[in-house]
């Protein structure tokens, strides 16, 4: 059974971090569901599609490192390995023509 605060301070503290734990949870499922969408649309054939929908990822995750809900350095390391597998499937130079 879990604890349940007697002091009036604990009651609000616990208050408190009931409604940041639902805000974070809130914010992480934005986040995990606009990646997702983001390594869909890259593995996809548009490649307007799959920058707009990184655009959308880079958006919601640097808003989740502004409010604390994710770490910076986690959220550029994602920002990172979304935007170079979509530059390395989409905006790979074509292959040199041998010329016989």
């Amino acid at each position: 059974m879990p604890h349940i605060p007697d002091h009036p301070s604990a009651r609000k503290r616990h208050r408190q971090s009931l409604k940041r734990q639902a805000r974070n949870r809130a914010i992480k499922t934005r986040v995990r569901t606009a990646a997702k969408g983001a390594q869909e649309a890259i593995a996809g054939s548009d490649p307007q599609a799959a920058e707009a929908a990184l655009r959308q990822a880079m958006k919601v995750l640097n808003k989740a490192a502004t409010k604390g809900v994710v770490c910076r350095n986690t959220a550029s390391r994602k920002i990172a390995r979304l935007s170079r597998k979509l530059h390395q499937t989409h905006h790979a130079a074509p292959a040199a023509q041998p010329s016989a």
